[in-house]
């Protein structure tokens, strides 16, 4: 890191961080994530220019023979790489079985990092990884689509009478390429029992019901059938 920091230099490092925001950004924007274009643009100038404020103070760095003051220049990027680390946080929302922004809040985190090389004159590096972040958003989403995935619910029935038990509604759904992970069941004097499986099977598309719901459903003596999937509730 030079110590002589002039203003074309500045403006070199400012303009490739707006560009690296814009590429990330966009991908970003263009999926539908709340954090996007503006958001990681904002991220990524505020550790940049926080580099570039660190650099142009370097020569105040240390203690000064007529001060108690340590100035510890470091403490600048790393305040913004753990701010981010607390908005990225709160971009986390849990639903249900849901679990959604990690990914937005590691794009976050990402961006500052990238930012923090940009601002601190490391181009190439900071180019570098900006290809390799907007590789892994953009072409490996691609990817997971055609990878084996699993999908994890709930199944809640209500039944009348002694002719379904637990065993039986086990049977039907591990004949349907269903893993049970785990069972419960609520029996009452009036033989209206409740039984809840939590289960977990390959998914296709997450909006089709399951064949093992549909037929949970046509069980003589079935009053109800309730499924969840992913924080959404179908009865």
């Amino acid at each position: 890191m030079t110590t002589n920091l002039h203003w074309p230099e500045i403006v070199i490092r400012l303009l490739l961080t707006v560009i690296a925001g814009a590429v990330l950004g966009t991908e970003r924007s263009k999926s539908g994530h709340s954090a996007g274009l503006r958001t990681t643009l904002l991220v990524m100038l505020a550790a940049s220019i926080s580099m570039i404020q660190m650099n142009l103070l370097i020569q105040t760095n240390g203690k000064p023979q007529d001060s108690y003051a340590v100035m510890d220049l470091m403490r600048l990027p790393l305040g913004i790489l753990t701010g981010v680390g607390f908005i990225g946080a709160g971009a986390i929302v849990r639903k249900g079985e849901l679990t959604l922004g990690i990914t937005t809040a590691a794009t976050m985190w990402f961006a500052t990092v990238v930012g923090l090389c940009l601002g601190g004159g490391q181009l190439g590096l900071g180019a570098t990884a900006t290809c390799i972040g907007f590789l892994v958003l953009w072409a490996l989403r691609f990817a997971e689509n055609h990878l084996e995935t699993h999908q994890r619910g709930v199944v809640t029935i209500v039944s009348h009478g002694e002719d379904i038990s637990a065993q039986t509604l086990s049977g039907l759904l591990s004949s349907k390429q269903m893993h049970i992970l785990s069972i419960s069941a609520l029996y009452d004097s009036e033989c209206r029992n409740e039984f809840r499986f939590e289960v977990s099977w390959q998914r296709s598309n997450p909006a089709d019901v399951p064949e093992a719901i549909k037929r949970l459903r046509q069980l003589q003596g079935v009053v109800s059938c309730e499924w969840s999937v992913s924080g959404q509730r179908t009865a």
